[in-house]
């Protein structure tokens, strides 16, 4: 049995010895949204989610910030520079992946400015790139990131998918 915690309860058990930690999969995503709702774009030619209306995003590189990350994916994908300083985390969110079983996390930025013509940069990867109000999204919109709307339009800074209770 292991020891107490500091409230009485049994502490949690320990990995054994020379277990590796968890390695998660760090996605970054643009929450543009203005008077006509939410910036999404339509996937093409991709083997995630192809055909789906996303938010624009990609995945921390290494030696990169998670905030470099997303400026480099904002000027990537829509021709815009953001300031790392400029981003407000507005969501995050703890996602098991139902297609390949990994542990991602998924963190949603909103720019409070940003210099440049938005423009889709990427038209081999995206097709469309259209506003959405909330409350109204396409039907194809990834599941994760209607999900991920959802709880920023409620003010909830974290939430998980995926997982069993």
């Amino acid at each position: 049995m292991n020891p107490p915690d500091h409230d009485g309860s049994p502490a949690a058990a320990l990995p054994a010895a020379g277990a590796d930690p968890i390695t998660l999969v760090v996605g970054v995503h643009l929450v543009l949204t203005g008077t006509g709702g939410v910036l999404l774009g339509r996937r093409r030619n991709t083997t995630y989610a192809n055909g789906q209306w996303h938010l624009p995003a990609g995945h921390m590189q290494a030696g990169e910030t998670v905030t470099g990350s997303m400026c480099r994916e904002a000027d990537e994908e829509l021709g815009i520079s953001v300031r790392e300083e400029d981003l407000v985390l507005v969501h995050t969110l703890h996602h098991l992946d139902p297609d390949d079983g990994r542990s991602r996390l998924q963190l949603f930025f909103r720019p409070t400015r940003y210099d440049g013509h938005l423009r889709n940069a990427e038209p081999h990867k995206c097709q469309d790139l259209r506003w959405w109000p909330l409350d109204v999204l396409p039907a194809q919109t990834v599941p994760y990131t209607a999900h991920a709307l959802a709880q920023i339009s409620a003010g909830r800074a974290l939430s998980v998918v995926g997982w069993t209770a």
